[in-house]
């Protein structure tokens, strides 16, 4: 009862969050949740034929380097690239309809969590961040698109929030992530396991920050990513 009662009021704040964000608010928000970022490029692509492949990442400045770090991963024409560097996971929620759900993709990647640690919009609890992220996955498949989760990528700190402890906190969101996942029926890309050091960090070679994937860090999500996908969406390497 609890479970379906924390559904409905994360339902109901998601409608709340996108009519605060939508553009008519803009000016009164200060497009807190930046939905004039990719709003031209979503224009052009709600204009073109539907692609049941389509498949969007939404996510924060790891997601959003992504193309840049890996461009040829992005020269596949199904995939589209919708992270904004800094964000967290409410105001990934606040712009879902505009990035995903009006895109009419066949599946959104969600990777989201890592600014919330470290506290870019001020403090909030771990089981705040999961059900934000569950907002997502809700709204998703209430618009029949395939959500998949992502664990969050591992950091031993943050240089612009030292007084954080990612090392310790990302593991324990991750838990309460795959734990989403598993109950929601979606898949899970782990991308920390196979990445994390000794310290529940990244190495240099995988990002020179400590946070932020290199080109090779990006190839191992690459890796770790696709043979979801795979599973998913059979037709995105088309």
């Amino acid at each position: 009862m609890r479970s379906t009662n924390r559904s409905v009021c994360f339902m109901a704040l998601s409608s709340l969050l996108l009519s605060f964000c939508s553009p008519k608010k803009q000016e009164k928000a200060a497009d807190f949740c930046q939905l004039q970022r990719y709003a031209e490029a979503n224009t052009a692509l709600i204009q073109r034929p539907v692609d049941s492949n389509r498949i969007v990442l939404m996510g924060n400045s790891i997601t959003e380097g992504w193309s840049t770090a890996s461009p040829g991963f992005f020269e596949n024409k199904h995939l589209i690239n919708r992270g904004i560097g800094g964000q967290t996971a409410v105001q990934m929620l606040g712009r879902f309809r505009a990035d995903v759900i009006n895109l009419k993709p066949r599946a959104v990647v969600i990777l989201a969590g890592t600014n919330d640690i470290a506290a870019n919009n001020g403090e909030v609890t771990l089981e705040e961040v999961r059900d934000q992220i569950q907002s997502m996955v809700e709204l998703a498949q209430a618009n029949k698109i395939q959500a998949v989760l992502c664990a969050v990528l591992p950091a031993f700190e943050y240089t612009w929030s030292p007084d954080k402890d990612p090392a310790t906190q990302i593991p324990r969101l991750n838990f309460l992530l795959k734990d989403l996942a598993q109950n929601a029926g979606i898949p899970f890309v782990d991308y920390f396991s196979p990445m994390v050091n000794g310290i529940n960090g990244l190495d240099p070679h995988l990002a020179a920050d400590g946070v932020h994937p290199t080109a090779e860090g990006y190839k191992q999500m690459e890796n770790i990513l696709s043979p979801v996908l795979d599973k998913t969406v059979p037709g995105w390497r088309e």
